[in-house]
């Protein structure tokens, strides 16, 4: 029987094909050009959680959660290189955080109720964000990187959240059904801004009876 590698073993192959005699296309490579690899291997590992649901099959999903965790190693070897952090960084920070959002496991805290345990976990996690500079707002820690509708539906429910602002189910299908009468005025043919408007317009009110529905449209 073939052996079977371990997470140390991984780890030296990726430092090997970072290496001057490992692979010319993974020793150039950068946080930055890895980007489009991250998002694509992502969506594939949720394309396999699909495909065991409707088959039974984990074969495809395990070989997905392989190529993420070749991302994250990926990663953390180039910022080793950089002298920024290690892998070892990465896996006690994120170790730190799950000890420390779940007081009611490994602190102190009985309350295994689900919403007290939601309302802390939130309030841990505002404490958290306490002093990081690169969080400009509550609305622009939603990253601009995800696709623009499910932005669109973070937006609004956190929108809803913060501010108490959001729109009830009548007014949004309202303000729906006033962007679908202008659109209809519209002609592809002419100067496309004022349609793109409305089109915009259109989206977010989807998204946000969406949301009201508490369906992601998938």
């Amino acid at each position: 029987m073939d052996r079977q590698y371990s997470m140390e073993d991984f780890i030296r192959i990726v430092e090997t094909l970072r290496s001057e005699e490992g692979c010319p296309w993974d020793r150039v490579q950068t946080h930055a050009s890895l980007k489009p690899c991250m998002m694509e291997e992502a969506a594939e590992l949720v394309a396999s959680i699909r495909i065991y649901d409707k088959t039974g099959d984990v074969e495809n999903m395990r070989e997905e959660l392989g190529d993420i965790l070749l991302q994250v190693v990926m990663h953390s070897q180039i910022a080793k290189e950089e002298n920024l952090f290690a892998l070892e960084d990465v896996i006690d920070e994120i170790s730190r955080k799950m000890i420390r959002r779940h007081p009611h496991v490994f602190g102190e805290s009985g309350t295994k109720d689900e919403e007290s345990i939601r309302s802390s976990w939130d309030e841990i996690k505002k404490k958290e964000k306490e002093g990081r500079t690169w969080i400009e707002s509550p609305l622009r820690e939603i990253p601009m990187e995800l696709p623009a509708l499910t932005r669109a539906s973070k937006v609004l429910k956190k929108v809803d959240k913060l501010y108490g602002a959001g729109n009830t189910y009548a007014s949004s299908v309202n303000a729906l059904e006033e962007a679908v009468k202008k659109m209809a005025q519209c002609r592809p043919e002419e100067e496309g801004g004022e349609a793109e408007k409305i089109i915009g317009d259109m989206l977010i009110n989807i998204c946000d009876i969406a949301r009201q529905f508490n369906t992601s449209g998938e």
